[in-house]
C-alpha cells in the first residue's frame, strides 16, 4: 500500500458503482458483513495525482474520533461509574495514546536497521572494484586489515584485481559498468518510482498530493537494495536524499499494519514526517539535525505533536544505528571527526570566499541540471539503463586518475576533514613538499565531481545530491586551507599573523574542508540552520559554530541573488506537481499576486442544481469526468450557492440508493434535504452526548414515507427486500452529502491572500462567489499555473529589448489558457484535469546552452554510429565477395529505398 490512503479499486465503471445493480456486485466479496461507516470508507478513496482536502479529512478525523466504539464490550465499560469506570477510561486513554508511540518506535528501530544494513553493503561493494580479502571475501577493506594502523595502507590479507595498474584500471570499470546495470535494470523493471532521489515528491506527498506506490513495499525494497550498487558503481550520486525515501516507506509500510493511520491522511502525515527527520538522523548521524530539516524543509505544517514524534523517531533510528555500530568505530558516521583548536580572525576572508563558492557552486549546479533533466526528459527517458551504465563508465575512467575521485566519497570526507596531526596525512595530503600538487589534485577534483553531478543527480537510479555538493564543497575548502596554510608558512612575521601562537599549529586546512562542505550543502539545498546544526553535531566542536554560521550566511547571500529555491523546489516545478511554496519564497513586489483572483480562477465548471438532476445524467459526470468535486446551486438561471459535494460522496450516495431502492431510470436527484443542527430544528437542545456532532448523512426518497430532515426512521428491513418490494422510486434527495459551507471568496480578493488560505488551511478547491452568485472556482493549479504563466511573460519582456525573435517555450500565454484544463503543462489539454492530471513543465532559465550542447552532442554521436556502420558494412561485403567498394554502397543504398517503399 502507498501513502495517501487508496483502495485497491480501478477508476472503471465497476469500481465506480455507476452501472445498475445487476452488472455490478454490491460490495466486493467477503465484505458484506461491514458497517455503514466502513462501508462509507471502501468508496471513500483518493484518486492518483490529485490532491488532499485537508479540512475535509480533518473533519473526517473528528467524525471518527467521536463514534463510539463498536465493540459492545468495550461500549458497557465506557459507561461504568465509579472508580472501575474511571480507571478503564484512564487505560484506554493510554493505549490509544501509546499506539502512536509503539508505532513511532518500530519505525525508527526499521529505519535505523536498514540504514546499518545499507552502509555496510556499500562500504563492501565500494572496496570489492579495488580488490578483495583472502581471509572471506564478504569483509570490506577495512574489516580486513584492521590490525593495520594507518587507514589505507594495504595488506597481505588484502589483494588487489590484476596485480598490475592497467588491470586493476580494467577492473575496476568493468565493476562500476555490472553495478550501475544491476542497479538501473532493477528500477526499471520493478520500482520506476525507486529512481532519484525522492525528496521533491515526499514534499509533494506531504503537501497533499497524491502518488500511488511511491511509499510502497516494493519501491522500499527496491530502494534499499539498489542504492548500495548505485553508491558502489563510483556515479556521483549520494544516499542521503534516497535514505529519507527509504526511510518514509518505512514509516508508511508500519503504519498502514494498523487501521487507526490506514484510513486518516493527518496521522499518516505525521508519521511520514517523522520518519523523513529519521532518514536524515541515520543518513548524518544527527537526530537534532534531522528534526530541523524536517521543519525547515520537507513539512509546512510542522505542529508541537509532529516536532516531538519527530524527535523521538530521529532518537530511536540513530540509538539503532549506533548499537549496529557498522563502521566498528563507536561513531554514527564515516566521517565523524572532532576539532580542538580555536580559529582566527585573519580567516574569515578566507570563509567569505568560501561562502561565495558554495553559493555559485549551488546556482550553478542547479541551472545546469535543470537543462540536463530537460534533456533527459526528452531523448532518453526510455534508455535510463544504458544512460546509467555510460556514466558509471565515464566517472570510473575519469576518476580512477585522481586520488579523490577514485575512493569513496563519505571516505573522502572523512580524509578531507581530518587534522593533519591526528594521522590525517593520507598520501602526503599534508606535506608542505607536496602542496602545489595537492592543491592541483583538489582543483582539478572540484571541477570534473561538479560536472559529473550535473549530468549524473537525476539518472534512472537511486540519487541524492547532499554527500556529492559536500565532497565538491570539501575539495575546494581543503584547497584554500592549504592555500592559506602556505601562506602562512611563508610568511609567519605577517601582522596578520600574530595572534598564531610560535611553538603550535596555527592552520588547520580540514577546517576549511569542514566549512567548503557546509557551503556546497547550503547552496543547493537553501537550507542555513538545519545545515549549521547537522555540521555541529558532526564535528561536536562549538568553537566553529560562528564560522559555520558565516559561511552559510554568504551562502545563502549569493543564492538569493539567483533566485527559484534549492533543488528540491526547483524539481518540483519541473515535474509540474501542485506545490505552493513558503511565503517567505514570494516576491513581495511581484503584481501576480496582487492581482484579483477572478483573473485565475476557472469560469468553465459543471455544478449541480438543487431543484434536480437526472440521475442518470449524474452518473454520467461522475464516471466521465476527473473533477472531484461540484459547485452546487439553485438553479442554472439563480445561481446561489448551496454548498459543494464531493465525487466520492456522490459515488457513495449512488451505491447506496441503488443498494436499497428501485431507482426509475428517469429517477431525478435533488440536493435540497440538509440536516439541521441537532437540537434547534425545535428550539429544543438534547441532553444527549452523541448530539453535540453532526449526524451522519443520509438519503432521503421524498414521498416514501420517509422524513425530509432530522433523524430518519426506516423499518428494520434489509436492502434486499426493500430492492424486492417491486417500488420504483421517481426522485432521491442527496441533500445531506452537501457541504453547506465551502471556502468561499470575493472575484476581487488578491491572488496572495488566497494563497495563504490553500497554504493554511488545505482546501482542495475554493468558490468565487460574486453577491452569492458562483462566478468561479480555483484550486491549486490554476494558481500554480498562473504562477508559471507570470514568469515566462515577464521573460519575455525582459527580453523583448535585447531580441525581435522569440522562441515559443510551449508555455501558454495567458492565465485564460488554462481555463480548459491544461495543467501547469503545455502538451495536454482535458477539460476535466483540474485535479487528476498533471504534466511536467519547462523551466524557463533563460538561456538553454546545456541542453542544446547535449542535443548536438547526441546528433553528432548517432550521424558518427551511423556513419561508422554504413563503412563498416560496406567493408564486410567487400570482404564477402558482395562487390566492389562502389556497388556495395549502391546495393546498400537500394536496400533501404526498398525498405522505405516497403514500410
Amino acid at each position: 500500500m502507498s501513502y495517501p490512503p487508496h483502495s485497491d479499486e480501478r477508476d472503471d465503471p465497476e469500481a465506480n458503482g455507476l452501472l445498475p445493480p445487476s452488472q455490478q456486485d454490491v460490495l466486493p466479496r467477503g465484505e458484506e458483513g461491514l458497517d455503514e461507516d466502513e462501508e462509507r470508507d471502501l468508496i471513500r478513496r483518493y484518486e492518483d495525482f490529485s490532491t488532499v482536502d485537508w479540512i475535509q479529512d480533518s473533519l473526517h478525523e473528528r467524525t471518527e474520533h467521536s463514534k463510539a466504539p463498536t465493540n459492545p464490550l468495550v461500549a458497557r465499560l465506557d459507561q461504568v461509574d465509579g472508580v472501575f469506570g474511571y480507571v478503564w477510561r484512564m487505560l484506554r486513554r493510554g493505549l490509544e495514546e501509546g499506539e502512536s508511540w509503539v508505532v513511532i518506535t518500530l519505525v525508527g528501530i526499521l529505519i535505523g536497521i536498514s540504514a546499518g544494513l545499507i552502509s555496510i553493503i556499500t562500504a563492501w561493494l565500494s572496496d570489492i572494484k579495488m580488490g578483495y580479502c583472502t581471509t572471506g571475501w564478504w569483509l570490506s577493506q577495512k574489516f580486513c586489515c584492521l590490525e593495520i594502523a594507518d587507514e589505507g595502507e594495504g595488506c597481505t590479507e588484502w589483494r588487489n584485481w590484476g596485480g598490475v595498474e592497467p588491470f586493476r584500471w580494467i577492473a575496476y570499470i568493468l565493476f562500476a559498468a555490472m553495478f550501475s546495470f544491476s542497479a538501473a535494470y532493477l528500477v526499471r523493471c520493478f520500482a520506476p518510482y525507486a529512481a532519484g532521489s525522492g525528496i521533491s515528491e515526499i514534499k509533494c506527498i506531504l503537501g497533499g498530493f497524491i502518488i500511488k506506490g511511491f511509499l510502497s513495499v516494493e519501491t522500499f525494497l527496491i530502494k534499499g537494495l539498489t542504492l548500495p550498487l548505485a553508491i558502489a558503481s563510483g556515479l556521483s550520486v549520494g544516499k542521503e536524499g534516497p535514505s529519507v525515501h527509504v526511510a518514509c516507506s518505512i514509516g508508511n509500510v508500519v503504519a498502514r499494519m494498523f487501521s487507526r493511520y490506514d484510513r486518516s491522511h493527518l496521522k499518516m502525515r505525521e508519521i511520514v514526517t517523522a520518519a523523513s527527520a529519521a532518514g536524515v538522523a541515520v543518513a548524518f548521524g544527527s537526530p537534532i539535525g534531522g528534526v530541523l530539516f524536517s521543519i525547515e524543509e520537507m513539512n509546512q505544517t510542522f505542529s508541537n505533536r509532529t516536532m516531538w514524534r519527530s524527535f523521538v523517531c530521529a532518537l530511536v533510528a540513530t540509538f539503532t544505528l549506533s548499537s549496529m555500530d557498522p563502521f566498528r568505530t563507536g561513531k554514527l558516521v564515516l566521517f565523524q571527526v572532532a576539532y580542538d583548536r580555536d580559529w582566527h580572525y585573519f580567516e574569515i576572508p578566507a570563509y567569505v570566499l568560501i561562502g561565495i563558492f558554495g553559493g555559485l557552486y549551488g546556482a550553478f549546479v542547479i541551472k545546469f541540471n535543470l537543462q540536463v533533466a530537460a534533456f533527459r526528459r526528452k531523448h532518453l527517458s526510455s534508455h535510463g539503463v544504458a544512460e546509467a551504465v555510460v556514466l558509471a563508465t565515464i566517472t570510473a575512467t575519469v576518476g580512477y586518475l585522481n586520488r579523490f575521485l577514485r575512493i569513496d566519497m563519505t571516505e573522502s570526507l572523512s580524509l578531507l576533514f581530518r587534522e593533519c596531526e591526528g594521522g590525517g596525512d593520507h598520501k602526503g595530503l599534508c606535506q608542505t613538499s607536496a602542496q602545489w600538487r595537492m592543491v592541483n589534485s583538489l582543483l582539478l577534483a572540484t571541477i570534473v565531481r561538479t560536472g559529473l553531478i550535473v549530468v549524473s543527480y537525476g539518472c534512472k537510479v537511486p540519487a541524492g545530491i547532499f554527500i556529492p555538493s559536500m565532497a565538491v564543497g570539501a575539495t575546494f575548502g581543503r584547497m584554500i586551507g592549504i592555500l592559506v596554510k602556505a601562506l602562512h608558512t611563508s610568511y609567519p612575521e605577517a601582522p596578520w599573523f600574530a595572534t598564531c601562537a610560535p611553538d603550535a599549529p596555527c592552520i588547520t586546512p580540514g577546517t576549511y574542508a569542514f566549512l567548503g562542505a557546509a557551503a556546497a550543502l547550503g547552496g543547493v539545498t537553501r537550507i542555513t540552520v538545519t545545515v549549521v546544526v547537522i555540521m555541529f553535531e558532526l564535528t561536536g566542536a562549538l568553537t566553529y559554530i560562528l564560522p559555520t554560521m558565516i559561511v552559510l550566511l554568504v551562502t545563502k547571500a549569493v543564492s538569493d541573488q539567483f533566485g527559484g529555491g534549492g533543488i528540491a523546489d526547483q524539481m518540483i516545478r519541473l515535474n509540474g506537481y501542485p506545490f505552493l511554496e513558503k511565503e517567505d519564497k514570494e516576491d513581495a513586489t511581484d503584481h501576480a499576486f496582487i492581482e484579483p483572483i477572478a483573473n485565475v480562477m476557472k469560469k468553465d465548471i459543471i455544478i449541480m442544481e438543487a431543484t434536480g438532476v437526472p440521475l442518470q445524467h449524474i452518473a454520467e459526470i461522475v464516471q466521465s469526468t476527473n473533477f472531484q468535486g461540484f459547485p452546487v446551486v439553485k438553479s442554472e438561471e439563480d445561481r446561489t450557492i448551496i454548498g459543494f459535494v464531493r465525487k466520492h460522496e456522490l459515488r457513495y450516495a449512488l451505491e447506496k440508493a441503488r443498494r436499497t431502492r428501485n431507482l426509475s431510470p428517469n429517477a431525478i436527484c435533488t440536493f435540497q434535504a440538509i440536516t439541521p443542527l441537532p437540537g434547534l430544528d425545535d428550539g429544543v437542545s438534547s441532553g444527549n452526548a452523541s448530539d453535540k456532532f453532526l449526524q451522519r448523512p443520509d438519503i432521503v426518497f421524498p414521498g416514501t414515507g420517509t422524513k425530509r430532515t432530522g433523524s430518519v426512521s426506516r423499518p428494520p428491513m434489509s436492502p434486499s427486500m426493500r430492492r424486492e418490494s417491486g417500488v420504483e422510486v421517481e426522485e432521491v434527495d442527496f441533500g445531506q452529502y452537501v457541504d453547506e459551507t465551502p471556502l468561499t471568496v470575493s472575484p476581487k480578493m488578491p491572488l496572495e491572500i488566497v494563497m495563504q488560505l490553500f497554504r493554511r488551511m488545505g482546501p482542495r478547491v475554493i468558490l468565487v462567489a460574486n453577491q452569492g452568485q458562483l462566478v468561479g472556482l480555483v484550486t491549486v493549479k490554476d494558481v500554480l499555473r498562473h504562477e508559471v504563466v507570470s514568469e515566462h511573460q515577464k521573460h519575455l519582456r525582459s527580453t523583448s529589448n535585447n531580441s525581435h525573435s522569440i522562441p515559443n517555450s510551449g508555455l501558454p500565454t495567458s492565465a485564460s489558457a488554462g481555463v480548459n484544463g491544461n495543467d501547469l503543462g503545455h502538451s495536454r489539454v482535458d477539460s476535466n484535469g483540474w485535479e487528476t492530471s498533471w504534466e511536467a513543465v519547462e523551466a524557463d532559465q533563460g538561456g538553454h546552452g546545456l541542453e542544446i550542447a547535449l542535443e548536438e552532442g547526441l546528433a553528432w554521436a548517432r550521424s558518427g554510429v551511423n556513419r561508422f556502420w554504413n563503412v563498416g558494412l560496406q567493408g564486410w561485403r567487400g570482404f564477402t565477395g558482395g562487390g566492389g567498394g562502389g556497388r556495395g554502397r549502391e546495393v546498400f543504398e537500394y536496400e533501404l529505398n526498398e525498405d522505405r517503399t516497403n514500410n
